[in-house]
């Protein structure tokens, strides 16, 4: 996979006109100095977070046929609980279904996801 390109930097932030600006590259979140473009285990990440709403959801007493009653169908819901990736819409319809922060259900789960 090729790396990123110009375009792929945008204008981060400056806080004032003598600064100089920072760019952050849009295709993996660096600033471009680093020999690393931060490699992520996103599998890893998205087994864990699935791991966390399965335990949210057995902590509710909710079966995954529950699920349904809150606009998730019954293999979407399997399929979140797998690990499959999600969106974050779809992370912020499961915090509102159980009125958690979104903080509370990812705190943590980017441990060991880096690879150097």
């Amino acid at each position: 996979m090729p790396g990123p390109s110009l375009n792929d930097y945008s204008l981060a932030a400056y806080r004032s006109e003598d600064d100089y600006v920072q760019l952050i590259c849009s295709w993996c979140f660096c600033s471009g100095n680093s020999k690393n473009f931060g490699v992520v285990d996103n599998a890893k990440f998205f087994k864990a977070l699935g791991r966390r709403v399965k335990e949210l959801r057995q902590r509710h007493k909710h079966s995954q046929e529950d699920m349904i009653s809150f606009g998730f169908s019954a293999r979407h819901w399997q399929q979140i609980e797998a690990g499959r990736p999600i969106t974050v819409t779809t992370l912020l319809r499961i915090c509102d279904v159980f009125k958690v922060r979104l903080e509370a259900v990812v705190r943590g789960l980017d441990r060991g996801i880096y690879h150097d």
